[in-house]
C-alpha cells in the first residue's frame, strides 16, 4: 500500500532508502546517502534532457532541416514519425535482450546507441538517410527511460517512488523549457545539424555520469528474456499502456500543430513562438511534479484526475486560440497534463510482477504511439476543413478515451483486490 500524507521529497527521505523498500523485486536496495542519491538522479535526468531535446526540438526545427534536405515540410514530418517508430519498436526489443545485463551497463549502452544515432543525424546527406538515422536514434529512447525509472525507484522508499521517477522525466520537461528554445536559436544561427550534434554530446556526458554514479547492482539471478515477456500476459499492463497510448494523444494532437495555429489563428509572428513553447514546457515541468506528488499520495487514481484535467484544458483551446494571452494560459494547462507519464510508469511497476524492465520500457512505446496517433487524427480533422483549432476537440476526445480505459483498469483492479481479500 502507498502511504498517505507523505511529506515533501527531502534529504531525510533519501536516507530512509533501505533494503526491500521498493516494489522492484529484482534489485535489493542498499542504504544510500542523500547526496549520492541526488547524484544518481541527476545523472539519469541528464539522459532524459538529451532525449527531450532531440524529440521536441526536431518538431520545432522541422522547417530548417526540410529546407536543408530539399523536401517540403509535410514530407519532412515523416522524420518525426521515424523517430517515434524507433521508440515503439526499440523499447520492447532492447528490454527483452538486456534482461540478463546489469542495469547500469544497459543505461550506458543505450546512451551510446543514442549518441551514434544523433551524431549520424547531424551528418545525414539525404532525406532517406535522415529517416534511417532518426529511426536509429529512437530505438534506445524507451528502454533508457524504462531502466532509468527502475534504478531511480530502487534507491528511495516505496512512498517516494513516483517522485524519484518523475525526476528522470523532469530532464525531459526541462528540455521543453530550455532545450527546445536553445535548439531553435542554434538551428537559426549555425544550422540545424548542430542541434543533433549537441544532443550527441549530451548523450556522451550522460554515459560518463552514469558510469560514475549509478549503483553497480548485478543483474538478478533469475532474469531472462522469457520472464520479461511474462508482462504481456497481464491485462493490467495492457490497460495501463492503453491509457497512455490514447490519453497522451490529446496533448500531442495540439502540440504538433501549435506553431501553425499560433500563426494562422492567433496571428503572431515567428519571434513569439519560442515563448509559447516555453510556457508549454513550464506547464509540463510543474505537471510532472504535481502528478508525482499526487501518485505518491493516492496512487493510480491520480492518472484519472490528470486525464480529466487534460480534457478540460483541451476543450478550452479552440476558444482561447484567437487571443495570445488566453492561449498561453491554456497551453500551460495542457502542458500540465504531461504529469501522466510518471504516474503510469510507477503503475506499471505495481502490475508487471517480475517483468519490470519490459513493462517500464513499454510505457514509452505507448507514449510515442500517442505521439503518432494525436497528430495523425488532428491532421485529418484539419484536412477535412474543421480548422486549426479542431485539434483541441480531437485532443479532448483522446483524453476522454484514455480516461475510459483508466476507469476499466481501476475497476478491474479493485475487483481483483476484493477477490484476493476474500480468498
Amino acid at each position: 500500500m502507498l502511504q498517505r500524507n507523505t511529506p515533501p521529497f527531502s534529504p531525510q527521505d533519501f536516507r530512509m532508502a533501505v533494503s526491500g523498500a521498493v516494489a522492484d523485486t529484482d534489485v535489493a536496495v542498499r542504504p544510500m546517502a542523500a547526496g549520492r542519491v541526488a547524484l544518481v538522479l541527476i545523472a539519469l535526468a541528464m539522459g532524459g534532457f538529451a532525449i527531450g531535446v532531440t524529440e521536441f526540438a526536431a518538431m520545432s526545427i522541422l522547417p530548417d532541416f526540410a529546407a536543408g534536405l530539399g523536401v517540403d515540410a509535410p514530407t519532412a514530418g515523416h522524420v518525426i514519425s521515424a523517430y517515434a517508430a524507433g521508440v515503439v519498436v526499440g523499447a520492447p526489443i532492447l528490454a527483452v535482450l538486456g534482461a540478463r545485463s546489469p542495469r547500469w551497463l544497459l543505461l550506458i549502452g543505450f546512451m551510446a546507441l543514442f549518441a551514434v544515432g544523433n551524431g549520424l543525424s547531424a551528418m545525414a546527406p539525404t532525406y532517406e538517410w535522415m529517416l534511417v538515422f532518426r529511426f536509429l536514434s529512437g530505438v534506445p529512447h524507451g528502454a533508457y527511460f524504462g531502466v532509468a525509472a527502475l534504478v531511480a525507484a530502487s534507491i528511495v522508499p516505496l512512498h517516494l517512488r513516483t517522485r524519484a521517477v518523475s525526476t528522470i522525466l523532469m530532464g525531459l520537461t526541462v528540455a521543453t523549457v530550455i532545450g527546445v528554445p536553445f535548439a531553435n536559436l542554434v538551428s537559426h544561427a549555425f544550422g540545424w545539424r548542430w542541434t543533433f550534434a549537441i544532443v550527441s554530446v549530451l548523450a556522451v556526458i550522460t554515459m560518463g555520469l552514469v558510469a560514475l554514479f549509478a549503483p553497480r547492482d548485478p543483474a538478478h539471478a533469475d532474469a531472462s528474456p522469457l520472464r520479461e515477456l511474462g508482462a504481456l500476459k497481464r491485462s493490467q499492463v495492457w490497460l495501463t499502456l492503453g491509457v497512455g497510448a490514447i490519453g497522451f494523444g490529446g496533448m500531442f494532437c495540439v502540440y504538433a500543430y501549435l506553431a501553425s495555429t499560433l500563426q494562422a489563428v492567433t496571428g503572431v509572428g515567428p519571434e513569439i513562438l519560442p515563448w509559447v513553447f516555453a510556457v508549454f514546457g513550464v506547464g509540463m515541468f510543474l505537471g510532472n511534479i504535481l502528478g508525482a506528488w499526487a501518485a505518491d499520495r493516492i496512487g493510480f487514481p491520480a492518472a484519472g484526475g490528470l486525464l480529466l484535467w487534460s480534457a478540460a484544458a483541451l476543450a478550452l483551446y479552440p476558444f482561447a486560440a484567437p487571443h495570445l494571452w488566453a492561449v498561453m494560459v491554456v497551453v500551460f494547462l495542457i502542458g500540465g497534463g504531461g504529469g501522466l507519464g510518471s504516474v503510469l510508469q510507477t503503475r506499471l511497476m505495481d502490475v508487471a510482477g517480475d517483468a519490470q524492465t519490459l513493462a517500464a520500457a513499454l510505457n514509452h512505446s505507448a507514449f510515442n504511439t500517442a505521439n503518432a496517433l494525436g497528430p495523425l487524427l488532428g491532421g485529418l480533422a484539419i484536412a477535412a476543413g474543421y480548422g486549426w483549432t479542431s485539434t483541441g476537440w480531437v485532443g479532448m476526445g483522446l483524453s476522454l478515451g484514455g480516461f475510459a480505459i483508466f476507469v476499466i483498469a481501476w475497476l478491474a483492479g479493485r475487483k481483483r483486490a476484493a477477490s484476493e481479500r476474500l480468498a
